[in-house]
């Protein structure tokens, strides 16, 4: 049977995704996201705010024997996490239903955590981490908002080290027998490591 989607890079194509009406990180962002995470074979991931899992299936590709803890408290979001793993034939993601931080407290601790939502959690999110985390080990948060990015950073002082870009995409549109530019929302990628560990950049 032909493969969803045969190749090793990242930046799987969106059409290829079950979505429905769950927010989706967008291909591009997906790529750059997943980049900074520095994934590597065998490790533990968690994908906090996992929507439609589009993260978790990227980095499941990419982790061999490693895991993806793909956590999500929206019933039609654990549907889309499910559906699009039978999609892409993968077997080495957990999907945690439930609300972080109370939903991680039993997972094993991450080598990679990505959050995509909080829930309003943020900051107890990011406690448990600053606790949980292995050496060495790499947090990215994708931010879409200012408020989020100010809370998000005021967070992330001492013992983190910390870097942040900004995403922008433009994509062609078609317009009959034009083509037009089309801007995505820009996004902020956060990484953040302690000082002490690998460096982060």
């Amino acid at each position: 049977m032909k493969k969803a989607w045969p190749y090793v890079t990242p930046g799987i194509p969106d059409n290829l995704f079950i979505r429905g009406s769950i927010p989706m990180t967008k291909e591009e962002i997906r790529a750059v996201t997943l980049a900074k995470a520095r994934l590597g074979p065998g490790q533990v991931v968690w994908d906090i705010g996992s929507g439609t899992g589009s993260i978790a299936i990227e980095a499941a590709r990419l982790i061999g024997d490693g895991i993806v803890y793909a956590v999500e408290q929206k019933p039609a979001a654990l549907e889309l996490i499910r559906e699009n793993m039978r999609r892409f034939d993968l077997k080495n993601i957990q999907v945690v239903e439930g609300r972080a931080p109370e939903a991680l407290l039993p997972l094993p601790p991450p080598h990679r955590v990505f959050i995509g939502g909080s829930g309003g959690q943020l900051g107890e999110i990011v406690q448990l981490l600053a606790e949980r985390l292995t050496p060495g080990a790499r947090l990215v948060i994708n931010v879409l908002t200012l408020e989020t990015l100010t809370r998000a950073l005021a967070l992330l002082g001492p013992p983190w080290g910390k870097e942040v870009v900004q995403v922008s995409v433009t994509r062609t549109v078609s317009r009959g027998h034009y083509h037009l530019m089309h801007a995505l929302n820009p996004v902020w990628i956060i990484t953040a490591q302690k000082e002490g560990d690998e460096g982060v950049g």
